[in-house]
């Protein structure tokens, strides 16, 4: 369990990132913190593996306060995945992901055996293990960069918007690869974005940030959805313009039994099942881990 304890980040400029902010973030769960840019988000997650350190309050791990801790040896303690993957480009895609552990002073051989394992974890094949960063695709790229987050076995993954500088579809697949790990390997993980869509698809618990880290609202994306806080979240998420409020296309047919859904602008949203033309209403359930979550909030429809 991660816990801020009335955190402050205030910088030489002057400039507040982060006020007061207290929140405790479960283990074995994802956490998603999403805002505009300039919320404190990053910095916040920063925090946790002490490249940033705190103006004042206190952070915890399992009770521990890490100002307590080493701050090297607490780096290397926990996964962190950044955006555009952030990979040594003068070594190979084994050897990047054997850094954090030959750092460590585990045996060349086995950090290295490990690392090929890795890869397997992470959907990449072994023939791309002495290529360099610049031979592979973005996508592949940030594989190799989780792999590398994943490579101490971390309890704790920092992710800082790490699929933001890929294309959609490949965004979408390591969407879907994440969410796969997580429920393979159950860590805590704390992720940054600036999209809802991705913080609802991604999160167990969501944190909208406004201006200095203040927290305009927490909950599962259900929970959110359903009884957005403030008018800010309402228009952060898009609920002030009918985004989530589905209905019936009834001017396109799709094929099979599907139909079609837009939002409260018109706009086409996704389609869903509807055998026979009746759409059945799910039951409490998990939430969907579907390709495209917009469809999934049809209780409108």
């Amino acid at each position: 369990m991660i816990e801020f304890d009335s955190v402050s980040k205030q910088f030489p400029d002057g400039a507040l990132a982060v006020d007061d902010f207290s929140l405790v973030l479960p283990s074995r769960k994802t956490t998603v913190l999403v805002g505009s840019s300039g919320s404190g988000k990053t910095t916040l997650l920063r925090m946790i593996n002490r490249m940033v350190e705190p103006t004042s309050g206190t952070i915890s791990i399992d009770g521990v306060d890490i100002a307590t801790l080493e701050p090297v040896k607490l780096r290397r303690s926990i996964g962190y995945v950044m955006q555009n993957s952030g990979l040594l480009p003068h070594r190979k895609v084994i050897d990047n992901v054997a850094t954090v552990p030959l750092l460590r002073g585990v045996p060349k051989r086995k950090a290295r055996a490990d690392a090929l394992a890795l890869l397997d974890t992470v959907g990449l094949d072994r023939s791309l293990a002495d290529r360099y960063p610049s031979q592979l695709s973005g996508g592949q790229q940030q594989r190799v960069g989780v792999a590398r987050g994943l490579a101490v076995n971390p309890n704790i993954l920092l992710m800082d918007e790490p699929f933001g500088a890929v294309d959609p579809i490949v965004r979408a697949e390591l969407q879907q690869e994440l969410i796969r790990l997580q429920r393979e390997l159950g860590k805590t993980v704390v992720f940054v974005t600036h999209d809802i869509e991705e913080a609802f698809l991604l999160g167990d618990q969501v944190v909208i940030l406004e201006m200095g880290a203040r927290i305009a609202q927490i909950g599962s994306p259900q929970q959110i959805l359903a009884n957005p806080a403030s008018d800010f979240v309402a228009s952060f998420i898009g609920a002030d313009r009918g985004k989530r409020r589905l209905a019936v296309d009834t001017r396109v047919r799709a094929t099979g039994d599907d139909v079609v859904l837009v939002d409260g602008a018109g706009y086409v949203a996704g389609v869903i099942d509807a055998p026979g033309g009746v759409l059945a209403l799910a039951g409490p359930s998990p939430k969907s881990r579907s390709i495209s979550n917009k469809t999934d909030q049809a209780g409108d429809a």
